[in-house]
């Protein structure tokens, strides 16, 4: 296991004073930051290409919490009440942003002190499973967090999951490597939906400190999402060109 990894998740004193300013007591997100993240968030709305309209501007994650560290991203969420749009093409509307949001992160490597900023579009009927919410918008705490209400970190178990989707992982892309380009894309599409809902399941029972979500968070960092994600699209890539 990595120990600079597991060190991460461990709180802080403090939040991250390259992003916030301690003014009598409270913090506030640094101006600077701020005017920086509204102007990507900008950028962003006009990528998105169609007419919207936008109730906040929130910052969510460990960025925004006590327990941030170097492996933190900026996660910058767009809410809109997609009541705007006729409800018969929400789906659609729902796919259409996340591919947008696909496409804008790729094209840019934005980061901010070193720590890489993300743009999303959310639904605000949905639920934020943050304990620390910020409106980068109107420039105030939705949901503040509180240093010590962090629960403890069973590590023991933390490290027993890691491993497991580890070893899940590294059978996913072993076991691909002899397939078609249809198999492959089928199998890992599979996993990687197994890998969502199991994330998400721990968001709705116990926030973003649940074991599945920071499971999540290690393989994030540790490079198994990317490996999940990248190995079989360099397999596909090689069994679908031809060589001299």
């Amino acid at each position: 296991m990595d120990k600079d990894v597991l060190k991460s998740f461990e709180q802080k004193e403090t939040l991250n004073p390259k992003l916030w300013d301690d003014v009598d007591g409270q913090y506030v997100l640094n101006n600077d930051v701020r005017e920086h993240l509204l102007e990507i968030a900008n950028t962003f709305i006009e990528y998105l290409g169609v007419d919207i309209l936008i109730t906040d501007i929130i910052m969510i994650g460990s960025a925004v919490n006590y327990n941030w560290s170097k492996f933190s991203d900026i996660d910058v969420h767009i809410l809109l009440n997609f009541s705007q749009f006729p409800e018969n093409t929400q789906e659609l509307y729902i796919e259409f942003f996340d591919l947008k949001k696909t496409l804008f992160n790729q094209k840019h490597e934005l980061s901010i002190y070193g720590l890489d900023v993300e743009c999303f579009v959310q639904n605000e009927a949905e639920t934020a499973f943050s304990s620390g919410v910020y409106s980068i918008l109107y420039d105030m705490w939705v949901n503040e967090p509180k240093k010590g209400d962090t629960p403890d970190i069973d590590f023991d178990l933390l490290k027993e999951k890691v491993n497991q989707w580890m070893e899940i992982i590294d059978g996913v892309i072993e076991n691909i490597e002899d397939e078609d380009p249809e198999t492959i894309s089928e199998l890992v599409r599979k996993y990687k939906n197994k890998l969502k809902k199991y994330r998400q399941c721990g968001l709705e029972k116990g926030g973003e400190m649940s074991i599945e979500n920071l499971v999540f968070k290690y393989l994030r960092r540790n490079g198994y999402i990317e490996k999940l994600y990248n190995k079989p699209t360099e397999l596909i890539d090689k069994k679908l060109s031809m060589n001299q």
